[in-house]
């Protein structure tokens, strides 16, 4: 079994969820009391704050109440520190206890702050962003008619939920594109399904996880199970594309199921509790056949804690682009008034010691973001030997049965070259790979 220590309020998910403040939490209770500082109590810093705060009171244009004016302090203390720090209301705690669940209320896309604006991290699977057209990477400069500069990202995310059918129409700044668009999306309850896994030829599977929550572990182990009822399996594509995290141990049994032992990630803070090593257990549920990892800019912490633990202990080739570089761990510390702090407690390394903050993991096959298109036939194809006059016959050639032509792989069944190549390069890449790899494979076994 996999080894924890006091998993309790850690999680590794980065960003909010539009309807929620973040998809990914894990109890409720402080790891440990705080820890006593030494260090003397910044008397000149506390009268500067107490002179402040005593000046807006008296002399802004507007009353401000008390509550809000210590509640906006403690938010500027916090995101201060991080972007993923972070004071949550009442109302936020609630949100993000429910994430876990996989279903809320929104738009569907993880986003964080950049340059002012509204980054969108990754769209969910099957949401109304990702079937509206939103990708990772576009920057939202506006909410409707309002301008998203000078938001605060808890403000943006407020304006984004709504009641499900409601429109709401978002300008978006994307790369490659000489003006902003527009693109309209109407709010839905999202129900997120982590895992989804088909056969993609036969002996070739294929496993997608769009977040990591609080069963994703059990689900891909289900994935599994029920790929390996169509027979032996000769290789299986992993897909995290644009996967932005979610509860740590759901990335810890996922790396599990793939590993026959040792180490999977481990994590080091300024207190005792914050640092953790999580082991996995000798059972490698697809019998040592190759992985491919699919990544690219979108995955992000948890995601990257799986890949970077199929590559130190070489059990994957990982593919794709250079992920988003985070690697920190944020603890839940619930307060007094019903709300929460979230904040950052410890960094995670992979099992050989590498720290991902800020640069990610890099794929040991790198694929360039490309539009595969099909070229129209001609009807004079290219001249072979067969078409020469008068050519050799070949007296051992063996007449080829003709074979059905193969489904569309979105039905569960096997897909075309051409078609696969069409809908998802990088897929048709991986695939492809998987393929060599099974061969050298087999052979070095029959030589032996």
């Amino acid at each position: 079994m996999l080894r924890y220590k006091n998993l309790q309020a850690h999680l590794v998910s980065v960003f909010f969820i539009v309807a929620l403040a973040t998809p990914a939490f894990v109890g409720a209770e402080p790891a440990s009391p705080p820890v006593a500082d030494n260090s003397p109590i910044p008397y000149e810093g506390l009268k500067t704050f107490s002179e402040v705060y005593g000046r807006i009171r008296q002399d802004y244009v507007e009353p401000v109440k008390d509550d809000k004016l210590l509640e906006d302090a403690i938010r500027g203390m916090l995101s201060g520190l991080d972007p993923h720090s972070a004071y949550l209301d009442k109302e936020q705690y609630e949100e993000l206890k429910v994430g876990t669940t996989g279903q809320f209320g929104g738009l569907g896309i993880e986003v964080g702050m950049e340059n002012g604006f509204v980054k969108v991290i990754a769209p969910i699977d099957d949401t109304p962003a990702q079937k509206a057209g939103v990708k990772a990477g576009d920057l939202i400069i506006r909410l409707d008619d309002k301008p998203v500069k000078g938001m605060s990202l808890n403000d943006a995310v407020k304006i984004m939920r709504g009641d499900p059918g409601s429109p709401i129409m978002l300008m978006i700044v994307r790369e490659g594109l000489e003006q902003p668009i527009k693109v309209k999306i109407t709010r839905d309850i999202i129900k997120v399904k982590s895992v989804k896994s088909r056969m993609l030829e036969e002996g070739y599977g294929y496993i997608r996880i769009s977040s990591f929550q609080a069963k994703t572990g059990e689900s891909v182990v289900e994935a599994i199970e029920e790929l390996q009822k169509n027979g032996k399996l000769h290789g299986l594509v992993l897909d995290l594309r644009n996967n932005p995290g979610g509860v740590l141990n759901a990335a810890v049994a996922v790396s599990d199921a793939f590993l026959d032992g040792g180490l999977v990630v481990y994590t080091d803070g300024r207190i005792e509790d914050s640092k953790m090593k999580f082991n996995a257990a000798p059972n490698d549920l697809v019998g040592g056949a190759p992985i491919v990892v699919l990544i690219n800019a979108g995955s992000a912490s948890a995601s990257e804690i799986v890949a970077g633990a199929l590559q130190d202990h070489k059990r994957a080739v990982i593919m794709g682009e250079k992920t988003f570089g985070k690697g920190s761990v944020q603890t839940i510390l619930p307060t007094s008034n019903g709300g929460a702090v979230k904040l950052t407690t410890a960094r995670y390394f992979t099992p050989s010691g590498r720290s991902i903050q800020a640069e990610g993991i890099s794929p040991d096959v790198s694929i360039s973001k490309v539009k595969l298109e099909a070229v129209a036939q001609s009807e004079f194809g290219p001249l072979k030997e067969s078409d020469l006059t008068n050519h050799l016959i070949n007296n051992k050639t063996t007449p080829k049965k003709e074979e059905p032509p193969k489904e569309d792989g979105n039905k569960g069944k096997d897909v075309g070259e051409d078609a696969l190549a069409l809908q998802d390069y990088p897929l048709n890449e991986a695939l492809n790979l998987l393929k060599g790899i099974t061969i050298v494979h087999e052979g070095q076994v029959k030589s032996k």
